[in-house]
């Protein structure tokens, strides 16, 4: 389940940012026990590479991914760690 939902995630942000390199790792049984974790949520380490991303500051480019994953926050992803730039 939880690589059905890296891969969500990712094809998510490769259609909704135009993103060129996306890896999306789920770091989830790092977190066992966790509040998230129990809840069935993921916590995720991404990697997003998006023209999109250019001439934005590290800030507005991971509001860019949360807002394109807006409706799994809090469901499907507790947690994301972002590493965002352009290409």
């Amino acid at each position: 389940m939880s690589g059905d939902r890296a891969r969500r995630i990712e094809e998510r942000l490769r259609e909704r940012l135009g993103a060129v390199r996306v890896e999306v790792i789920d770091e989830s049984h790092l977190h066992a026990g966790h509040a998230g974790a129990r809840s069935g949520a993921g916590h995720f380490r991404a990697t997003v590479v998006s023209p999109r991303f250019a001439d934005l500051s590290r800030i507005e480019a991971q509001r860019l991914v949360y807002q394109a994953l807006d409706d799994m926050m809090g469901g499907e992803i507790h947690a994301l760690s972002l590493h965002c730039e352009a290409p």
